[in-house]
């Protein structure tokens, strides 16, 4: 069974950003309101996080709904997990997600400065400072048959599709421009050397970019 590498609801703004810059404790897209870039996937009624009955259906719940299919494993880069750079200095941290994060698989953090793997819930941070090859080579053996998900950001991102390793992307483009922050591409025509893409309209302003590899 082939295992893809999939990015999956990643969100960027009409000129390609995806975070802000200056991320903190206080600010984890940096100086972004992020609410602009997830209000569609937010407002679906398969949104995880949503406490109150209702939501939208259509198109947009098919992608919300979709995200944990056949996912095994999760690799994402040290901004996803949290704002602290460099060495450890506190080990307390364990991600912006609480007790029970909603990932419910093994996740691989790639960073340069490693630390003891630990379990919240159902699911497990490893702490890695190999290359993408290697880290994908990891996640697909934690994944058991199941596909791995890229979840970003956008360095990470950038960082595998250079190493020519991701197979799908769905990335929804919001209709408005950031300005400047951390840019996935110039323009989605970018990576059309690569992939097929096909651009899906939503009722809700977002476009879903879908693309597969050649």
């Amino acid at each position: 069974m082939v295992q893809l590498l999939r990015v999956m609801n990643f969100n960027v703004s009409s000129d390609g950003i995806g975070a802000g810059e200056h991320q903190s404790l206080e600010l984890p897209f940096g100086l972004v309101h992020p609410e602009r870039l997830f209000s569609w996937a937010g407002a679906t009624a398969s949104w995880p996080m949503r406490t109150d009955p209702g939501g939208s259906r259509g198109l947009d719940d098919y992608f919300t709904r979709d995200f944990a299919h056949n996912i095994g494993a999760e690799i994402m880069g040290r901004n996803k997990f949290g704002p602290q750079r460099g060495p450890w200095q506190d080990h307390e941290w364990q991600g912006w997600w609480g007790q029970e994060p909603p990932f419910r698989t093994p996740v691989f953090v790639m960073t340069h400065h490693l630390r003891p793997s630990f379990t919240l819930s159902d699911t497990t941070f490893h702490f890695t400072d190999a290359e993408p090859a290697a880290v994908l080579k990891e996640a697909r053996d934690a994944a058991q048959g199941k596909d791995v998900r890229l979840g970003g950001g956008v360095t990470t991102i950038r960082q595998f599709l250079d190493a020519g390793l991701v197979d799908t992307l769905h990335v929804a483009v919001s209709p408005f421009e950031l300005g400047s922050g951390l840019r996935l591409w110039d323009s989605p025509d970018d990576l059309l050397d690569r992939f097929h893409l096909e651009v899906v309209p939503s009722p809700s302003g977002v476009r879903h970019h879908l693309f597969w590899r050649r």
